[in-house]
């Protein structure tokens, strides 16, 4: 996480802007970001909560909000959880009860989760492997997307299909050390 030693969720947003415009934006690892980014329709929400049953109530209203907004206001939302799910595993355990949350809500195929975490591990990797860091944020996060949206932006790409080795070929140029100059470059911002 990022030099926080006191949690603040201006801060952790803060934090969490940085991270999206270098390395998700900067990177283009993706693609369709830097619309919604400057369109200011990305919705930043931060639970601090210490338990999951409380985050998954404030990700019950955050899908309830997203259903209900304006996609030209409001197009897409990050939940970022700083105080939760410091274990990869346990985090990743809790994205079934987040589809569980979708489904339950009648929200399937409206509503999508990507995830994203400081120590994300993609399937038959190592801890330290750099293509991880596709995934890696400064705090675990929920993005709820609309299913529509996502739909309506791979369309726009003609080689959505090619974005994951894409990004694979990305991280792995730059490496750790890129990795981590990226990041700290100007951090007093």
């Amino acid at each position: 996480m990022w030099g926080t030693t006191t949690l603040d969720a201006n801060v952790v947003v803060a934090d969490t802007v940085r991270w999206l415009e270098r390395a998700v934006i900067g990177l283009n690892l993706c693609p369709f970001a830097k619309a919604v980014h400057v369109k200011k329709q990305i919705r930043y929400v931060v639970c601090l909560a210490d338990s999951p049953e409380v985050l998954l109530t404030e990700l019950v209203r955050e899908l309830q909000f997203l259903v209900a907004a304006d996609a030209a206001d409001t197009d897409t939302t990050l939940l970022i959880h700083p105080n939760l799910f410091a274990d990869f595993l346990a985090y990743n355990d809790f994205l079934d009860v987040a589809d569980a949350a979708i489904a339950e809500l009648k929200h399937d195929g409206v509503i999508q989760i990507a995830s994203f975490h400081p120590r994300y591990q993609f399937a038959d990797t190592q801890p330290d492997d750099i293509t991880n860091f596709t995934n890696r944020s400064p705090y675990p996060t929920l993005h709820l997307l609309r299913e529509e949206s996502v739909t309506r932006a791979v369309a726009a790409f003609p080689d959505a299909g090619d974005i994951f080795e894409k990004n694979m070929e990305t991280m792995n140029r730059l490496g750790r050390v890129g990795w981590e100059k990226l990041l700290a470059a100007g951090n007093s911002d």
